[in-house]
C-alpha cells in the first residue's frame, strides 16, 4: 500500500533543509560529526560498506539514514518504490538489496515463494522495543522474516463544519454516496483500498471470493461514480484535505494524522463496519548481498531515536512501543489526533491477504468503474 509524507515536508527535505534544532526538541539524537565505526571496520564486521534499501518513497526519518551511516561507517543506497508489485517485479527481475519493506499480504506471498531469509533474532535485540500486538501478524505470527516498521488502519476524514460526527459514525462508508455531498469527497484511487469500503459497507470480508459479493461491491462502488461526482486521488488528498478542500475523504491513518494536526477543523472515523487493519515491515531477501549489515540496520531503526524521527517525519503509528506511547500522550506530538493511534481487536477489522487472482480482478473492475468518471 501506497503511504505518503505531506507535500510541505517532501519540499522541505528536496531542499534539504536541516531539522536538527526540531529533533532536539522533540528528543531525537543529533547526528553525529564523525563516525563511531570507519569503513574499514565496518567491512571487518559485515563484510561490506554498503547497505541496499528498498522501501516507499518518503517513507523515513529526515535523519535517520545519515546517522546510521555515521555511527556505522558505512553507506547506505536508498530506492524507493510507489507498490508493492513494484518491488515485487524488481525482486523477480534478480535486483538486490539488502532491506525491503513491503506491506503484510506482499510478504505473505514473498513467504510462500521462499524468497525471504530467516531473521536472526539475536541480532536485533532491539526486538523488544517492539509493541507486543505487532509481534502476532497474521502474516508472519512468528516474526521469523519479518520486523515491523509502521502500521494503521484506512478510514475517513471529515470537514467537522460540514459533515455532523454523529451522522458519518453512524452511516460509515455509507455516507459516501449520501447524496447531499455530492462532489465533496475524494475516493483513493486503489483497487484495494476502494473495494475494501465496498466490501465492509455491504457486511463482506475484504478477502472475499464470492462472485455474487465482488459484483455487488462493483455495483456499489458504481453508483458513487455515477451519482456523486468523487475525485479519485492518491496523494494530493493530503494537502487537500488540510486546506479543507472537500467534505469527506478515504485516507489512509498516518495521513490522517497530519491532515488533523495542520486542520482542527477536520476529524477521522474509522468505519463500524471495519477496516484494513494494515502493516509494513522490514524483510531480507534470500539474494540480499549484506545480510549481516541489513540485520544491523533493522536493529537501529527499532530504537527510540530512529523510531521517533520515523514517525514525527512521517505520520505513521510507530511499531516502538515507547515512541507510540510518548507521541500519543499529552505533550507528545499527536496527542488527542484520532487518527495516529491504530484500532485494535476490533472484530471486524482485517488484514489483506496475498490473493493474486483477486487482485487482478478487483483491478479491472476498477477501471470499470472509473470509466464514465
Amino acid at each position: 500500500m501506497k503511504k505518503f509524507l505531506s507535500l510541505v515536508l517532501a519540499a522541505a527535505m528536496a531542499m534539504g533543509m536541516c531539522a536538527c534544532s526540531q529533533q532536539n526538541e522533540g528528543g531525537t539524537a543529533p547526528a553525529q560529526d564523525t563516525p563511531a565505526e570507519s569503513s574499514a571496520d565496518a567491512v571487518e564486521k559485515y563484510g561490506s560498506d554498503t547497505l541496499k534499501l528498498y522501501n516507499w518513497g518518503e517513507y523515513i526519518g529526515e535523519d535517520v539514514i545519515q546517522n546510521f551511516e555515521q555511527e556505522f561507517g558505512v553507506n547506505v543506497i536508498s530506492e524507493y518504490f510507489d507498490s508493492n508489485e513494484m518491488m515485487y517485479t524488481k525482486l523477480l527481475a534478480g535486483d538486490s538489496y539488502d532491506v525491503l519493506v513491503p506491506s503484510d499480504y506482499m510478504i505473505e506471498r514473498l513467504i510462500k515463494e521462499d524468497r525471504l531469509s530467516e531473521l536472526d533474532m539475536s541480532l536485533i535485540p532491539n526486538m523488544e522495543n517492539v509493541a507486543d500486538s505487532l509481534k502476532t501478524r497474521e502474516f508472519d505470527p512468528d516474526n521469523k522474516y519479518s520486523v515491523p516498521y509502521f502500521w494503521g488502519n484506512v478510514g475517513l476524514v471529515y470537514d467537522k463544519n460540514v459533515v455532523p460526527k454523529e451522522e458519518i459514525e453512524e452511516k460509515g462508508y455509507e455516507i459516501l454516496r449520501d447524496t447531499k455531498y455530492k462532489g465533496n469527497i475524494y475516493i483513493y484511487d486503489s483497487e484495494r483500498d476502494a473495494f475494501m469500503t465496498a466490501f465492509k459497507a455491504l457486511g463482506y470480508s475484504m478477502n472475499t471470493e464470492n462472485e455474487d459479493e465482488i459484483n455487488e461491491a462493483f455495483e456499489w462502488l458504481k453508483s458513487i461514480n455515477d451519482t456523486m461526482e468523487p475525485a479519485y486521488v492518491t496523494d494530493e488528498v493530503i494537502d487537500a484535505m488540510a486546506n479543507g478542500n472537500k467534505a469527506i475523504a478515504v485516507v489512509y491513518s498516518g495521513d490522517a494524522a497530519y491532515i488533523l494536526n495542520e486542520n482542527e477543523d477536520m476529524g477521522f472515523c474509522l468505519p463500524k463496519e471495519g477496516t484494513n487493519l494494515w502493516s509494513d515491515a522490514m524483510v531480507i531477501p534470500k539474494n540480499a548481498e549484506n545480510p549481516k549489515l541489513a540485520h544491523e540496520f533493522i536493529n537501529y531503526i527499532l530504537t527510540y531515536d530512529a523510531s521517533y524521527d520515523n514517525s514525527i517525519t512521517v505520520g505513521y503509528a510507530s511499531s516502538n512501543k515507547d515512541v507510540l506511547a510518548d507521541l500519543s500522550a499529552q505533550d507528545g506530538e499527536f496527542f488527542g489526533n484520532e487518527a495516529y493511534l491504530p484500532r485494535e481487536d476490533y472484530e471486524k477489522d482485517e488484514i489483506f491477504h496475498d490473493n493474486e487472482v483477486l487482485k487482478k480482478k478487483l483491478s479491472d473492475l476498477w477501471i470499470k468503474v472509473k470509466a464514465a468518471n
